[in-house]
């Protein structure tokens, strides 16, 4: 295998797919304020719950179908998909049907979180997996910046389907590039005796070291990109272009401190990486849901991303040294549809609890879920190195 062409097709994968992601919520804050097809956070809450649990169930689905296709053959699936979606988008006249078309998104949304990350986590088994994994997840974070920079100030100088034309072209042809770089590789399948009942149990007991840990990130993650950007569009009447910009510094820190998560591995663990994220996580969004200025609210935010994109690439990398080689698909579907199933009950819950009080409820309600998530993620990490 070339691991270079592999790592580098996948953080170009990594990027479109999450960039894509965040581009399509960018433009819900404009939607809620023309009232069209989006009319109030309860619908948004339901949209992002069922677009998450799309994504956690089709996630399965792909990993149990990988024996039967290469992994190029899926890639080209994915970035075609995300392509046409996000262009179909801009043709909806309702909620049902834009909800509908972001089902179909989410869908193709499903391939990289566990056949890309499984192949770099295979490419890298014998060296360089920190970097790897700090790398390729910094790189989807750079896709999210490029979403923030672009979406809200495309839509609020030109109108909503911008955006969306702008994402579905820059989609398609990074993907091509993407497949390009590996189309020729022969890369390793999974093989279908590795994918059994009992392998999945067998996994799952494996993941479950990580539970708290992936649980709060999953929901962190979502507040984030379905609630931040209305408080601060609506709550401190900040513009979409300058929240897009607040937004891409969030994620450029995240993306600063991912890329130097290789390096932060010589000096301290990656178990004390990620307990250090979730502390940082409850102090930075207890500020941010109480701060009574947008200059307070920004710096928390900022502070959150440093410390939120700690816990991604820990969890990661602890993943792909501990699981064999023939159930990592395995173990990142299960990382990642946990992470799914929390995010989509969050956005739920959060969608309600703002039009019942206020959108800063959610991030102080995130805050307690952090400092739960601290104290049973240590004890989890005691169990596990007690076992060893």
């Amino acid at each position: 295998m070339n691991r270079a062409r592999i790592l580098a097709s996948s953080a170009i994968f990594h990027g479109l797919n999450d960039g894509a992601t965040v581009a399509v919520p960018m433009i819900f804050p404009i939607l809620l304020n023309q009232g069209f097809i989006l009319k109030n956070y309860s619908q948004m809450g339901i949209m992002s719950h069922l677009g998450l649990l799309t994504t956690f169930i089709f996630q399965i689905i792909i990993v149990q179908l990988s024996p039967f296709a290469r992994y190029q053959h899926f890639l080209a699936a994915s970035f075609l998909g995300i392509s046409s979606t996000l262009f179909l988008f801009s043709q909806a006249r309702s909620w049902l049907s834009f909800l509908l078309i972001y089902l179909l998104f989410r869908l193709f949304d499903s391939f990289y979180h566990t056949l890309g990350l499984s192949l770099v986590s295979k490419a890298h088994q014998t060296q360089g997996m920190d970097l790897a994994m700090g790398i390729q997840s910094g790189s989807g974070n750079f896709g999210i910046l490029i979403a923030f920079l672009t979406a809200g100030s495309l839509a609020q100088q030109f109108s909503w389907k911008t955006p969306l034309y702008f994402w579905s072209a820059f989609c398609f042809f990074s993907g091509l590039a993407s497949y390009l770089l590996v189309r020729s590789l022969e890369l390793p399948q999974e093989k279908l005796e590795a994918l059994t009942l009992t392998s999945w149990k067998e996994t799952f007991k494996a993941v479950l070291a990580y539970l708290p840990g992936l649980i709060f990130a999953g929901g962190g993650w979502g507040l984030v990109i379905y609630y931040a950007p209305s408080l601060f569009h609506h709550r401190f009447s900040v513009s979409m272009g300058q929240t897009g910009v607040i937004l891409a510094v969030w994620i450029g820190l995240g993306t600063l401190i991912t890329y130097f998560f290789g390096g932060l591995c010589r000096f301290f663990s990656r178990q004390r990486l990620a307990l250090v994220g979730l502390a940082g996580s409850f102090f930075s969004l207890a500020m941010m849901g109480l701060a009574p200025a947008v200059w307070l609210a920004q710096i928390s935010l900022y502070l959150f991303g440093l410390f939120l994109f700690l816990i991604f690439p820990a969890l990661q990398a602890s993943l792909g040294s501990q699981i064999p080689r023939e159930n990592q698909s395995q173990a990142f579907s299960l990382a990642s549809n946990l992470q799914m199933i929390s995010g989509a009950l969050f956005s739920l819950l959060f969608g309600f609890i703002s039009d019942l009080f206020s959108i800063q409820a959610p991030f102080l309600i995130m805050a307690f879920f952090a400092l739960l998530a601290l104290n049973a993620q240590k004890a989890f990490f005691r169990k596990s190195q007690q076992k060893i």
